[in-house]
């Protein structure tokens, strides 16, 4: 019994001395992290304050409760604002009914109404002001996004958009000084004098008219029809252009089939939106256009348009009718103006799918 004793003792330390060390940070790798200990420091001030705040699940909720009542109050706004439009025109709607729109007598004395004339002049100086900035504006952003050295492209956008934040009321008080000026005294008798065989420039030319009032809205409305067009072409992938050009084809060959033909949609959106602006545009137009309610074939006569002759005769209606038929108006200028920037934001959609413009 000794000796058997005496063995397994020597077998325990024979395998005791073959076995391999433990070492202790072998152990303590497995061991989880317990967070900062004495040796690592201060807490960090973010970790104290996540460690102190409570659960965030109350303040989630309520954020986006809070983000979610901003978001319907939009809708309730423009709900709000046309019901109030269609109650104050109830009058009005009861007794001219859809001849109210297609009537061309205004008499506020003896109570007739009709607002042909004021869509006439809407739709003649927003579709002119159309034909003039649409060009000039689309080659402002062809120059900004295809040709222009990197040096320059930040100074003309920031120029080109500048444009937009000038209040109305100082482009119409810069019509009434400049350009009033300029089309009765030199542009108007060239315009006679070469063009007026076709009927457009004839007539008494006074400097405000149809012809004006086109003007200061092309200069309006190219800043956001120049913006909107440069954004949706930098929205076109590079490799469009690399291939059109791989296969031979011209600067300006690229730019119409590879860049302009990819972003017709946008473009068409843009141009929509520009007609919204100069649809519902007010006091300038309402400084040159000459404010008479009359349909004319020349460009040189004064006209009146929706937003005009609300600004001007607002404060001089006096009869509950005269009211209604302004609020009317208002009704039927709203509506378009709606239905115009819907058109324009799903055409622009439909191009850039909510991506990001680029910048090459």
């Amino acid at each position: 019994m000794p000796q058997t004793s005496s063995s397994s003792q020597m077998d325990s330390a024979v395998v005791s001395q073959d076995a391999p060390p433990v070492h202790a940070p072998a152990i303590a790798s497995f061991v989880p992290d317990a967070g900062p200990t004495a040796q690592d420091g201060p807490p960090s001030p973010v970790r104290q304050y996540l460690s102190t705040r409570g659960n965030g699940g109350l303040a989630d909720k309520t954020f986006a409760a809070a983000m979610l009542v901003c978001a319907l109050s939009i809708f309730v706004i423009v709900l709000f604002i046309l019901t109030v439009l269609i109650l104050r025109s109830k009058l009005s709607l009861a007794q001219f009914g859809f001849h109210f729109f297609s009537g061309s007598d205004w008499d506020p004395v003896s109570g007739s109404f009709g607002a042909l004339p004021f869509i006439f002049g809407t739709l003649a100086t927003s579709l002119l002001a159309l034909a003039l900035a649409v060009p000039l504006a689309l080659g402002v952003a062809v120059f900004l996004t295809e040709l222009c050295p990197a040096k320059l492209r930040a100074p003309i956008s920031f120029l080109t958009e500048l444009l937009a934040a000038i209040p109305s009321v100082v482009y119409g008080l810069w019509a009434v000084f400049v350009l009033v000026p300029i089309m009765r005294d030199q542009l108007g008798p060239l315009l006679y004098q070469y063009l007026g065989w076709t009927g457009f420039f004839e007539g008494y030319n006074f400097g405000v008219g149809l012809l004006t009032a086109s003007i200061i809205l092309a200069i309006m409305i190219l800043p956001i029809i120049s913006s909107i067009a440069r954004d949706i072409m930098l929205a076109v992938p590079v490799s469009q252009r690399e291939a059109v050009l791989a296969l031979g084809a011209t600067r300006w060959e690229m730019i119409r089939t590879g860049v302009l033909r990819n972003a017709r949609i946008g473009i068409v959106g843009a141009v929509i939106l520009g007609l919204g602006r100069a649809l519902g545009e007010t006091m300038a137009v309402t400084m040159v256009i000459g404010n008479h309610p009359g349909i004319s074939k020349s460009l040189f006569a004064p006209g009146y348009t929706l937003a005009s002759v609300i600004a001007n005769e607002f404060t001089e209606a006096t009869g509950d009718l005269y009211l209604s038929a302004l609020i009317e108006i208002g009704l039927a200028l709203f509506l378009v103006t709606i239905v115009v920037n819907a058109i324009a934001r799903a055409l622009v959609w439909a191009v850039t799918r909510g991506a990001p413009a680029r910048v090459h």
